[in-house]
Parts: C-alpha cells; sequence; structure tokens
C-alpha cells in the first residue's frame, strides 16, 4: 500500500523547512504569500490529504469575491469545459477568496434567461453570461446594474450600452476565417451553407456578416445558400444538413456559427465520404476531434476558455475590488485554429 504523503514530504517538494509547512498548516505566524502558495502546489502534487485545509489557510484574510455564471446547455461538452475552467480561474485567482456560482439556461428564452439573471441579485458581486441579445435580458441587465452587480458578455455580446465589458472573440473576424476554409479547402466550386443557432445570437449573426462579406469579396464562384437555423440542437442539424445534401448535391461546404455540430458530422459521415464536403465548426469537443481525426471535419475554430476565464476573473477583482475604473468595452482573444494533422 502506498505511504501516505506527510508534512516532510511537502517540505522536501516544496524546498522548504518541515516549521516552514506547520506554520502554513496551522497559521501560527505569518508566512509569506509567495511561500504559501510554494507549500500549496507542493501539496497539489503530492497529494497531500489536508490540501483543501492549506488553501483555507492561504485565503482566510482575503477578500471575498462572488462571480455568478449564466450558461448554456449544462451537458454539452463544451460547457462542461467552460464551467471547469471558470470554476478553475475563481479558485486559483491570487489576492481573493473566490467562489464561483452557476445557473444554466435550458432553452434560448430571453425571459428565462433574465430571470436567471435576477436571480442573482444578492447572491454574487458581478456576473458573467452566455445569452441572447434581447431587450428583456437588457433590462434584467440594468437592473442589476442599479443594484451595483455588472453584467459581463461572455463569448456573445448582449445589452450592449448596459453590459459591463464583452470578452470572447472577434466573431466577425471568426466568420471570415470559416470563409477563408471553406473556399480553400473546397475540392470543386459549388454552393456553401451555414448554421446559425437562432436570430437572436449577436455573435452568430456577425459570424455570418464576416463569412458573407468574405465570399462577396473574394470567392463570388461560390454560391451561398439562404441562412438555416438549428437551435443548436443535434436532432434538427442532423435532419437539416440531410434534407440540404439530398437537395443540393453540389453542396461544397458547410460552416456551423454555433452548436449542433454533433448533427452534421453524423449527417455527413452517413451520406458522404470523408473530405467531399468541407466541414468548419466552433469547438474543440470529443466529436470534433474524432471527425478531424478521420476527415471528416476541415477546421475547428476554438475559444481559448482557459485564458478567457484567466481574463475575466482578473478583470472582475480588479473592478469588484480595486475600484478600477479603466474597463474596455470589449476584449477579444485570439482562436485556437485546430486541423486534422494537429489532433
Amino acid at each position: 500500500m502506498a505511504k501516505r504523503p506527510t508534512i516532510q514530504d511537502i517540505a522536501d517538494e516544496a524546498a522548504v523547512s518541515v516549521a516552514t509547512v506547520d506554520r502554513v498548516l496551522n497559521g501560527r505566524l505569518r508566512v509569506r504569500e509567495e511561500t504559501a502558495r510554494k507549500v500549496c502546489e507542493a501539496a497539489h502534487r503530492i497529494g497531500y490529504h489536508a490540501t483543501n485545509l492549506i488553501e483555507q489557510r492561504l485565503r482566510a484574510d482575503l477578500p471575498e469575491l462572488r462571480i455568478g455564471y449564466i450558461l448554456q446547455k449544462e451537458r454539452q461538452a463544451f460547457y462542461r469545459t467552460l464551467t471547469e475552467e471558470a470554476e478553475r480561474a475563481v479558485r486559483t485567482e491570487p489576492g481573493i477568496r473566490g467562489h464561483a456560482m452557476f445557473e444554466f439556461a435550458t432553452s434560448q428564452s430571453p425571459s428565462e434567461v433574465a430571470g436567471l439573471l435576477l436571480r442573482m441579485k444578492g447572491r454574487v458581486d458581478a456576473v458573467a453570461a452566455t445569452a441572447v441579445n434581447h431587450h428583456l435580458v437588457t433590462e434584467a441587465v440594468l437592473e442589476l446594474k442599479e443594484c451595483g452587480i455588472p453584467v459581463y458578455a461572455l463569448l456573445n455580446d448582449f445589452a450592449q450600452g448596459e453590459r459591463l465589458s464583452y470578452i470572447g472573440l472577434n466573431n466577425l473576424k471568426v466568420g471570415r476565417i470559416a470563409a477563408w476554409m471553406l473556399a480553400t479547402a473546397a475540392r470543386r466550386p459549388g454552393r456553401i451553407a451555414i448554421f446559425v443557432g437562432g436570430h437572436r445570437w449577436h455573435g452568430h449573426e456577425l459570424r455570418e456578416t464576416g463569412f458573407r462579406s468574405y465570399f462577396r469579396e473574394s470567392r463570388p464562384q461560390f454560391r451561398i445558400l439562404d441562412t438555416l437555423v438549428n437551435l443548436e440542437t443535434r436532432q434538427l442539424t442532423y435532419e437539416a444538413t440531410l434534407d440540404l445534401l439530398a437537395r443540393h448535391p453540389d453542396v461544397a461546404g458547410l460552416y456551423l456559427a454555433g452548436g449542433g455540430m454533433e448533427g452534421a458530422i453524423q449527417a455527413l459521415r452517413e451520406v458522404r465520404q470523408p473530405g467531399d464536403v468541407a466541414l468548419v465548426v466552433n469547438e474543440l469537443t470529443p466529436e470534433s476531434r474524432s471527425a478531424l481525426r478521420d476527415g471528416y471535419l476541415t477546421m475547428v475554430i476554438a475559444t481559448p476558455l482557459r485564458r478567457i476565464c484567466a481574463d475575466l476573473t482578473g478583470m472582475i477583482k480588479s473592478t469588484t475590488l480595486g475600484k478600477d475604473g479603466n474597463v474596455p468595452s470589449q476584449l477579444f482573444l485570439e482562436p485556437i485554429i485546430h486541423v486534422p494533422e494537429s489532433v
């Protein structure tokens, strides 16, 4: 049976004395934050049983910061990863005792999201949300703002003029990247299709605008079909893709500006050979990774979730606790590009 890690093991791993580890564990004397953090990280690495206690000691005198998150599709791989990264960012942000609280919308209904926003009153110091752009959502953001709770638009912009800041990708640029890839990878000129999650997703609208503008300017030989709405659901995307391919056998490329990629991938696997239709989607998930490897997917444009969550947490800390008024109205991060040879 493996030996249980001891205080001596922590001291050896952290390159400090046993007395220093004891002070961190028991809080008898003050220890420099840098040293205490080194001890905590060493305890994590070796699997020390009282690591949580060390973290509590580290944060006991720090100001508390409560951040609420309103996200979509709790069971979807992308949002599970986003939740994990947000929790990690809040837990590890230096200088605070951070707490993350999550609510998940079950639909794209603006009234549901507005209700989730208002439920955060009195429970958090700031809110980050992925939400549709709608007057009901804007009214809820304004009400939180009047209560001193700033709202940050995460990944998809909304409530412009009332939310404090937007953090995510430059979605106009994302749409142009997707268009360039499809035009480059298509085996022949033909029809190009685009799916959006709904007409209230500001980010999807920007992606569609960038997508169409690229083809108008640079590749007029391709014909862009009317935009399809898939509500970001797998089944609707699957059925719509099968119907699209049956009605337009010359479809050369397909872009999913939002969710539902699993349905498109499934449809292509059933009725097309790998690479016959160029496909670009957003976010690397187990399904998109597998499709890249198998040749059914041309490119994934992914959001750097760890970086976004870390930057967002730091921004909230500085504005909520540091009273920093210099908040950018929007913060764009560069996407991560994945192609078959990179996975």
